[in-house]
């Protein structure tokens, strides 16, 4: 695979230079998943019901890895294969010694109260996050390492806003990272779990992996119900297939072929449903549909888009979009949805902007009505 240009990260105090990798195979035509079992060893992870964290963790990364292994365009490494604990700055570099194409960790959850369902996580650009509580006791596992005050350099796992300076290079693999995320995210809801979305957090694991990397909360372990079906074979098996076939996909887009699949980021399902505001012109603002997006660059005419009139294109990262309509009437976007859904692309959601930014739905209906 060929490498990026050196990029820097920057760790309060300490400064990393580090090569990117990007999705081309120039060195090996097999695609490189790291999949990372979290914990292991001295750290059981949660131990929610009684249930153990690391062993189901590890059976799911062993199941993932065994099917993929059978698909000849796929190459796994591990970051543990056994119960042995591996330090958060070593699992990152494994796979970026690799020059991996994709990082993969597994969890499970837990909570105080009746939490369940299934999530998936990227790294987030912010200095601050509004997610903390998974990602602190995800980082809580720097405490169980030798000389952890040197080795991380200041990064407080109860102050995530400690991780600062990504760079532009990083938002690109961030890009792919979410695409990637709701793709696996779609396969485990399949699965009729409670859906908690694809969000993003400040995790140590993400953050120092130079590759598309994503972090799989499987379930709570507190909620006993999940925690039993997590601890079943069934569930491990289950868990494993949706997650496999998150990443088979997720391939097959950023190879170049084509796929109706969205791109979500992070909030859009859940604002989806502010479209329920009166259907009229919102000043100032402009509506778009997103209905695709992928790495191969196709001409937005309505021929590759099942006729489809009124497609543009826009570039991010590696990234193409692909968007349908361009109007500040709600009552139109919302009809040419529906025509986008008709005609097969299912995903098909709407992005309101303002000034040349994208906002939310929230705020440009908000707007509308004052």
């Amino acid at each position: 695979m060929q490498t990026r240009l050196k990029t820097l990260f920057v760790l309060i105090i300490i400064t990393l230079t580090v090569p990117l990798s990007v999705n081309a195979q120039a060195n090996s035509s097999k695609f490189m998943v790291v999949l990372d079992a979290g914990h292991g060893g001295k750290d059981p992870g949660n131990l929610g019901n009684g249930f153990i964290e690391k062993k189901i963790a590890l059976n799911i990364i062993l199941k993932i890895g065994a099917a993929l292994e059978k698909l000849p365009d796929f190459k796994v490494i591990y970051t543990r294969k056994t119960d042995v604990f591996i330090e958060l700055r070593e699992r990152a570099a494994i796979a970026n010694r690799a020059d991996a194409d994709l990082f993969v960790s597994v969890h499970c959850d837990s909570y105080t109260n009746q939490a369940h369902g299934a999530g998936t996580f990227v790294m987030s650009l912010s200095k601050s996050s509004q997610n903390l509580s998974t990602a602190k006791k995800e980082n809580e596992v720097i405490y169980l390492e030798d000389n952890y005050e040197v080795k991380y350099s200041g990064f407080n796992p109860d102050k995530p806003e400690s991780l600062i300076g990504i760079s532009a290079l990083a938002e690109e693999n961030l890009d792919n990272s979410i695409l990637v995320a709701n793709i696996i995210q779609e396969k485990l809801i399949k699965l009729k779990r409670k859906n908690r979305k694809v969000k993003q957090d400040v995790f140590w694991v993400l953050h120092n992996t130079y590759m598309p990397s994503v972090l799989v909360e499987t379930g709570f372990l507190t909620y006993k119900k999940e925690g039993v079906y997590l601890n079943s074979k069934k569930g491990q098996t289950e868990m494993a297939k949706a997650i496999k076939d998150g990443i088979v996909s997720y391939k097959k887009q950023i190879d170049g072929n084509f796929v109706d699949s969205d791109f979500i980021i992070i909030e859009n399902k859940e604002e989806e449903n502010a479209i329920s505001s009166p259907e009229k012109i919102i000043p100032n603002t402009v509506f778009k549909i997103q209905i695709a997006a992928g790495s191969k660059k196709i001409e937005p005419k309505s021929y590759n888009f099942k006729g489809l009139k009124d497609v543009s294109r826009d570039k991010n990262g590696s990234l193409y979009k692909y968007f349908y309509g361009y109007t500040s009437d709600i009552n139109k976007i919302r009809r040419m949805q529906k025509e986008a859904k008709q005609k097969g692309f299912k995903d098909a959601f709407i992005l309101a902007y303002r000034d040349g930014k994208r906002i939310s739905l929230q705020k440009a209906l908000n707007s509308g009505s004052k």
